[in-house]
């Protein structure tokens, strides 16, 4: 592993500038270390470290300004990935991490091959990463769908947390003369994003006088996706968490805005089988769609819905899309597991698409929109040097202003940097400055687990120890027929101490009743109505069965490859398989503890 430097007197002071092209052997950074994993104002640490070299592709640039972003946050918590590990198993030696995806600065020195910028250039950096000698690169496929695709300064090392950075050429864009070094540092991670989801599909690229519906239109993202949205003529509609919030998004662009807390039907879809649970959520994503039109002033769905909440809202996202509109997503805020009603996509023929950070291409066109004047950084704060840790912890903390923040590097005060009048007249606008109550986001990359197998590939069955289905299951199998009411399924349950029923019909079984299934019964009902609803309306239908002698080990791969979580047991007796009683998830974790 590198040894770190201790001898702080041969690294350039911060906020002094050695000459242009003049480079010192050592610099400042903030590091994170794996022993020091954790909350970011504790495990960014200050510390003094090599200047990196380069290669032939690469530039170095000294760095007056870096953005901050959720990625780094992560970092310093290392979860959900340790990105030190992560590079050490693929023989990168560095036992830090120095963060930061975000970044202004000077170019100080250009590899041999490079010809795109020169040393003393001053340029922005785009955080997207890749082999120019992928075959898949040079066969001028889109980089983004590269295996070597990484995010610079958080799945690479050397970011703008330090004095100098280290990128590849291709990632240099020139800085806007109008904007300070911090505002030209924040802006280009969400920047690019944006744009790609808005115009990097052909299929889904808005275009004038489409509706767009921006979640978190007050966010990084939302306000680069209005601007992105109104510079090509389309309508974009707000998505807030607060009334303050109004203002702000109309000054970007937004011809209307939405509160999203004046609705509760947030959350995972309800199964279409539970018509009461299910009738209430379209109550309240029909109530959602009215809100569209009453903020667009016409009856008009959008064409695209800008995702990124995920789990919570996608449910509603496909719902209001307008017909051959199109969802896209680049991060699951709210959680992964998303749910869409599949009619609607099939029969209103309806996209859904992934999207990832840009190519260059699409960085460099939404650079240059930045240097028209369509795109305002959105800055919200700025800090110095020393508050590096602060601006994470307070992402950490979720207490982080809306828009985008920035951090001096080598920049010696705020406010420097700009050459050169707007080009445009900005509207006089405010970011709100409340604390956010929105989830924290998962990192915008890791590593994803490939399909080998339907398992995945860290599957490895489960041990066999000798014990059969006999020795676990809930000895007895009680029934009733789909017309039979849930009063008396659920008595059954309590008096027989089973958590199933199996219902029958025509002495073949349907279907089986669980708790789980009664809970699910209660929604949008009251007792009584629940008390008389039919087993047959909210069983799970077919059911799956295992003999008693088959090994436990065998047993539970079943319900894990078919993910149930209930098989119903049954025994040979002359030439026919009969129910003698259920394996259920609890009887394993009960057997767990027993020796």
């Amino acid at each position: 592993m590198d040894e770190v430097v201790r001898n702080i007197g041969e690294a350039p002071p911060i906020g002094e500038a050695p000459p242009v092209g003049e480079i010192p052997k050592l610099m400042h950074a903030w590091t994170v270390r794996a022993d020091r994993f954790g909350e970011p104002k504790n495990s960014f640490q200050r510390e003094i470290v090599h200047v990196p070299e380069i290669g032939d592709e690469d530039v170095l640039i000294y760095t007056m300004a870096a953005g901050v972003n959720y990625n780094n946050v992560w970092a310093a918590l290392g979860t959900p990935v340790d990105v030190i590990a992560a590079r050490n198993k693929q023989g990168e030696p560095e036992d830090f991490h120095i963060g930061g995806s975000d970044a202004s600065g000077i170019v100080y020195a250009v590899g041999s091959k490079v010809t795109s910028v020169k040393v003393g250039d001053e340029v922005l950096v785009h955080c997207g990463t890749w082999d120019s000698d992928c075959p898949m690169v040079q066969a001028g496929q889109d980089p983004m769908f590269s295996p070597t695709f990484r995010i610079w300064g958080y799945e690479t090392n050397f970011g703008s947390f330090a004095q100098f950075t280290r990128v590849q050429a291709h990632q240099c864009m020139p800085k806007p003369k109008h904007m300070t070094w911090e505002e030209a540092a924040s802006y280009a991670l969400v920047g690019a994003t944006a744009y790609r989801m808005l115009l990097g599909w052909p299929e889904h690229a808005i275009k004038k006088d489409d509706v767009v519906l921006v979640w978190g239109g007050a966010g990084g993202l939302g306000s680069m996706a209005i601007q992105i949205a109104r510079a090509v003529g389309a309508k974009p509609i707000a998505v807030i968490s607060d009334d303050s919030k109004i203002d702000y998004c109309m000054s970007l662009g937004a011809v209307g805005c939405i509160n999203r807390k004046n609705f509760d039907h947030w959350g995972m879809l309800p199964h279409w089988k539970d018509k009461v649970g299910y009738s209430q959520w379209l109550k309240g994503v029909r109530s959602f769609g009215k809100a569209i039109w009453e903020a667009l002033g016409e009856k008009r769905n959008p064409t695209l819905v800008f995702e990124h909440p995920g789990e919570d809202t996608i449910p509603t996202s496909m719902f209001v899309c307008e017909t051959g509109g199109s969802v896209v997503i680049c991060a699951g805020t709210t959680g992964y597991n998303a749910t869409v009603d599949l009619r609607y996509l099939w029969m209103r023929q309806k996209r859904f698409q992934g999207s990832h950070f840009a190519n260059d291409d699409q960085a460099y066109a939404m650079n240059e929109l930045a240097i028209q004047g369509h795109l305002d950084p959105c800055m919200s704060k700025a800090f110095t040097f020393d508050e590096l840790p602060d601006s994470h912890q307070l992402m950490h903390e979720n207490r982080h202003p809306h828009g985008n923040m920035a951090v001096l590097i080598g920049a010696p005060d705020f406010g420097l940097g700009a050459s050169a009048p707007p080009p445009m007249a900005r509207d006089s606008r405010s970011l709100p400055d409340d604390i956010r109550d929105t989830p924290k986001p998962a990192p915008l990359v890791g590593p994803l687990p490939g399909v080998a197998s339907d398992m995945g590939e860290d599957y490895n069955g489960f041990v066999d120890e000798g014990v059969l289905v006999r020795d676990e299951m809930h000895m007895g199998v009680y029934t009733c027929t789909p017309e039979t009411a849930l009063e008396y399924v659920a008595r059954m349950m309590l008096e027989k101490r089973s958590r199933s029923v199996v219902v029958v019909k025509n002495d073949q079984i349907v279907g089986v009743v669980s708790i789980t299934d009664i809970v699910m019964a209660r929604q949008g009902r009251t007792k009584g109505e629940t008390r008389q609803t039919l087993a047959g309306e909210v069983m799970s239908p077919g059911c799956t069965t295992v003999d008693i002698e088959t090994p436990m080990s065998t047993a539970i791969s079943t319900m894990m490859k078919r993910r149930i979580h209930r098989l119903v047991v049954t025994e040979q007796q002359g030439e026919r398989d009969v129910p003698v009683g259920i394996l259920s998830m609890s009887d394993m974790v009960r057997s767990l503890l027993a020796d």
